[in-house]
């Protein structure tokens, strides 16, 4: 038997490796499996991959499919398109306050994204670059000085994170990032709000529109 000291590792081990496993699409969306498959695997007993299961249950990236089996949820796009029109919002507040601050402080906040989005040279398509993707968006809120605004960006961050990685498999899909955050970082450090702000709702809004354009096929190139 377990020991109630390994059991509570052993079950986060098992919840961070599935969790993984379904953003980088080794389980693909609507896929079933079994408890004991997830055992086997992971060459534990029932007790950890149960409580991991019901973890990511909890936050919505697999459901009960049958007795001891589960799926891997389908693509909600709905609920995917409501949670970028939710980024738009924090986001565009966020930008609203960096360019009411004094330029020197917004200059300082913005420094290291600016070394990585303008003057760096690029990066190739991948998940590397999707984590980048993800610290500009991150640290325009932290330089709001929120810090429930931050809290929430990044839970909003990680539950689109399985279908934004997919903007990162495709070379216009990065230069136009590439592209849009710089004009975005120049806008603000310019204190042009209303431009910043526009310029911000188009980029967001551009990577909602292609969530409507993933297939299966997608979703099979990007398996890592």
């Amino acid at each position: 038997m377990e020991s109630s000291k390994r059991s509570p590792g052993l079950g986060e081990r098992i919840y961070h490796a599935l969790k993984n496993d379904i953003f980088d699409f080794r389980l693909m969306p609507g896929e079933h499996f079994s408890e004991s498959e997830i055992s086997e695997r992971m060459a534990a007993s029932r007790t950890p991959v149960r409580q991991a299961l019901f973890r990511l249950e909890q936050e919505g990236y697999v459901q009960v499919y049958s007795r001891s089996g589960w799926q891997v949820k389908p693509f909600d796009f709905a609920w995917f398109e409501a949670l970028y029109d939710f980024r738009i919002v924090l986001e565009c507040e966020a930008v609203k306050r960096l360019c009411d601050m004094p330029p020197a402080m917004c200059q300082d906040h913005l420094a290291p994204l600016v070394d990585f989005w303008i003057e760096a040279p690029r990066m190739a398509p991948g998940k590397t670059l999707s984590r980048h993707d993800e610290a500009f968006h991150t640290t325009l809120v932290r330089a709001s000085g929120n810090e429930e605004m931050v809290r929430v960006h990044i839970e909003l961050t990680e539950k689109i994170r399985i279908i934004r990685h997919l903007d990162f498999t495709r070379e216009d899909r990065v230069d136009a990032t590439y592209q849009e955050h710089a004009r975005i970082l120049q806008a603000v450090l310019r204190q042009q709000r209303e431009e910043a702000q526009r310029l911000l709702t188009e980029h967001i809004s551009q990577s909602k529109a292609e969530v409507r354009k993933i297939t299966l096929h997608r979703l099979q190139q990007a398996r890592l």
